[in-house]
């Protein structure tokens, strides 16, 4: 037989082995650094729970900061209460929809007791805003000789008030702050309602300011049309809302088809639904209106 004769040459076959000898060395290599440094692994997972708790510190600051940022509070006029800041505040949409309407007929809020009767916010609202209202210097002095007369001068009876139905213009002229312009629209605004039912109606005069009504009231008030009939909302006829000093036809009508439509209402808060309702001025509707059980 003849002896088996290898094809390679000897320059291959150490190259084959070289490469062996380089594979073995590599492994040998491989497992003794993971034997030697298995510790690495570990302090890298330490690095990694020391960084983590770090960022999470930091985002816990950030969260605090947020909170201080959001709960405080800086001091504003309520007049030019915008609707971002008034939800921030914790007013809500219809709250902040009859500040609007009541601004947009040229009023103002000039105290806390108006923006109270105003926007109806609750009285623990009320508590936690107050403090940060801001009003115009000549405001806050014409509030502090309010109080300075109120406190000071003998306030008259009702027995001793003339009737708001029956005054002159002269007789509100004497009034300080009530000039000819005033009075007249006073007047004016009494023979177009057919009288004044309550006090509280002088609030829908153009111009008149709270503190001015106050003088008002501490000398006259209504004394005279006080008991008249009241219209059932769920029974009235349209032309009976057309004649409600407080409507127009228009709203007149869609208060109407509202009624009818929900077959009655139990609240007027109700009709708040409808777009061009004057929620403010409910008090004032109540004394022409009544729901009946």
């Amino acid at each position: 037989m003849r002896k088996f004769r290898s094809r390679l040459t000897m320059a291959q076959q150490n190259g084959i082995f070289l490469l062996a000898g380089l594979i073995i060395i590599a492994i040998i290599s491989i497992a003794y650094y993971n034997y030697k440094y298995p510790i690495k692994e570990n302090n890298l997972i330490v690095v990694d729970t020391l960084l983590q708790q770090k960022i999470d510190s930091l985002k816990l600051v950030k969260i605090n900061t947020q909170k201080d940022y959001e709960t405080k509070i800086y001091p504003f006029n309520p007049n030019f209460l915008k609707e971002g800041k008034a939800y921030r505040l914790g007013m809500s949409a219809e709250e902040h929809d009859r500040l609007l309407a009541f601004r947009s007929q040229g009023k103002w809020i000039n105290s806390a007791e108006d923006f109270k009767e105003v926007t109806r916010v609750s009285d623990e609202l009320l508590d936690k805003l107050k403090p940060y209202f801001k009003f115009p210097e000549w405001v806050v002095e014409q509030q502090q000789r309010n109080t300075y007369q109120s406190k000071n001068q003998k306030r008259l009876t009702f027995e001793e008030k003339k009737d708001l139905n029956s005054v002159t213009a002269d007789d509100l002229q004497r009034v300080h702050g009530i000039g000819e312009v005033l009075s007249m629209r006073i007047i004016r605004f009494r023979e177009k309602i057919g009288k004044f039912r309550s006090d509280i109606q002088l609030k829908d005069i153009y111009g008149l300011k709270p503190d001015i009504i106050e003088k008002l009231t501490e000398k006259f008030t209504v004394k005279t049309n006080l008991d008249q009939p009241k219209i059932d909302i769920n029974s009235a006829t349209l032309i009976e809302l057309t004649e409600i000093p407080y409507f127009d036809y228009e709203l007149a009508r869609e208060i109407f088809q509202f009624i009818k439509i929900n077959e009655g209402i139990n609240e007027f808060e109700e009709l708040s639904k409808l777009q061009q309702f004057p929620t403010y001025k409910i008090d004032r509707i109540k004394l022409y209106l009544t729901i009946n059980d």
